[in-house]
């Protein structure tokens, strides 16, 4: 029994779809970052005044006002990462010149 030689080849060529604007991987990430800092950042937010609603119509109930403390508490630590986590990008950025939120931020530089 011989052995048969097969020779395949295959050229796929698949175009960039024309509703997509986004060109290559970095810009997607920087874009994902981006939204999901400022998503995070509102819902943080949101969970504050859900937090300060529920202090107010707590009417004095101590359960209910350790609660609402705990969410004001919890929602406070969550802005402060969010913040932190948007510094260090900044940090990042600036360290290694390379574009990861997409902003345009320019701190002060000694001369």
């Amino acid at each position: 029994m011989g052995v048969e030689k097969v020779f395949a080849q295959v050229s796929l060529n698949i175009g960039q779809p024309t509703n997509v604007k986004i060109g290559n991987l970095g810009t997607l990430i920087s874009a994902l970052v981006g939204t999901l800092l400022i998503i995070s950042a509102l819902l943080a937010f949101f969970y504050l005044i859900l937090g300060g609603i529920q202090w107010i119509t707590s009417g004095g109930d101590k359960a209910g006002m350790e609660a609402a403390r705990n969410k004001i508490t919890h929602a406070i630590v969550g802005l402060v990462i969010v913040g932190a986590a948007w510094a260090i990008m900044i940090l990042v950025q600036n360290f290694l010149g390379i574009t990861i939120i997409g902003s345009d931020v320019a701190l002060p530089r000694p001369y």
